[in-house]
């Protein structure tokens, strides 16, 4: 997809941290109406530059980290030090990893975060520039440290992460700028997670909700239940099986527990339940309708499995807001994580959206 014209009136802001000034053409808007999961919404198809066919943008607010691998055959037992097969440091973080998975599926992706004014800073920053991504929306905080994060890296692809939240959790106003509830307004799809404070995502689920853009949370990062406040203004709830169970205090072993454990969201206020299973695809639990199962595809060989779960929400929204059914979208999110797992790190690895077409459609 080609590059399009972004939609933003110039604005200048002062806040705490850094000054932003935002040169943005108006473009003019085009609005639809439609129907989705037994609720009302008028979400607004927005059309950038003179093209009407264009799709409006991901907007992803969210957490960047900087990930510092440790390859290790193994973890090591209380008390013992083991020597790492190797180390190096590269871009991570779910809300960094969903913008720039949803920018390298050639779909227009902005990302509203922050980082610190250090070197992990700067090589987040560009990471998702090089990946496409737009950064207008992103802070520097000159007194806190980017968010980083210590991934231990078996040779069977699975890991295990300590996360330091950094300016991810440090330094977020009380009240967002205007420049970011407006971007949010114009978004097609707004993608959270929960490596940013709650109050944050909260105020962007109710901008969205308030301008008729459908909200996606990844409910990866924090271990604490969700906030009511949040979880009205939600449309699609993604956990992994773990978070599902842990939300829900429900077990989640069985697909029979996992469909319990969707039904118990429905009861908290979510109409939409995207459930990621691993090794066992996925499944999609849409209130009052039967759910939709996707198979994993399966992957040649497992590198690494981290932001393998932010691939397949971010590539499920991307599919989603260009207009893609439900079913079509759990496969596009399939084969894209597919792909991710095959190469090592989180943003370093997300697929380009050729990559996905060819797997979906070999010739």
């Amino acid at each position: 997809m080609d590059s399009v014209t972004t939609t933003f009136s110039k604005h200048q802001f002062s806040h705490s941290h850094t000054t932003t000034t935002f040169h943005t053409p108006v473009t003019p808007i085009q609005s639809l109406s439609f129907r989705t999961h037994n609720r009302n919404h008028n979400f607004r198809l927005l059309c950038f530059s003179s093209n009407p066919s264009q799709p409006p943008p991901v907007v992803v607010i969210g957490s960047a980290n900087a990930d510092i691998y440790v390859e290790i055959d193994r973890l090591p037992r209380e008390g013992e030090t083991l020597a790492a097969k190797s180390g190096e440091t590269l871009a991570g973080g779910k809300g960094a990893n969903q913008a720039t998975c949803s920018a390298k599926l050639s779909h227009p992706t902005y990302f509203v975060g922050q980082v610190g004014d250090d070197a992990y800073g700067s090589l987040v920053t560009g990471a998702l520039r090089g990946g496409g991504v737009r950064l207008d929306n992103l802070t520097v905080v000159p007194s806190v440290p980017t968010g980083h994060a210590v991934v231990m890296l078996q040779s069977n692809g699975q890991n295990s992460i300590i996360i330091i939240g950094g300016a991810n959790l440090s330094g977020w106003p009380s009240a967002l700028p205007r420049q970011h509830l407006d971007l949010v307004a114009q978004a097609g799809i707004v993608l959270l997670q929960r490596e940013i404070p709650d109050y944050v995502n909260a105020q962007v689920a109710q901008a969205a909700r308030n301008a008729g853009v459908p909200v996606v949370l990844d409910a990866g990062g924090m271990d604490g239940p969700l906030p009511p406040q949040i979880l009205n203004f939600v449309d699609i709830l993604s956990p992994n099986e773990t978070e599902l169970a842990r939300l829900t205090g429900m077990p989640t072993e069985s697909f029979e527990q996992i469909a319990q454990a969707a039904l118990k969201c429905h009861e908290m206020g979510v109409k939409q339940v995207l459930v990621k299973l691993g090794q066992k695809g996925s499944a999609l639990f849409v209130e009052g309708e039967k759910p939709i199962q996707q198979p994993a595809i399966v992957a040649k060989t497992v590198v690494d499995t981290t932001g393998a779960g932010d691939t397949f929400t971010a590539a499920f929204a991307v599919a989603l807001v260009e207009g893609k059914s439900k079913t079509e979208c759990l496969r596009f999110a399939a084969a894209a994580a597919c792909l991710c797992v095959q190469v090592k790190g989180a943003s370093p690895s997300m697929p380009d959206r050729k990559s996905v077409l060819d797997l979906l459609n070999p010739q």
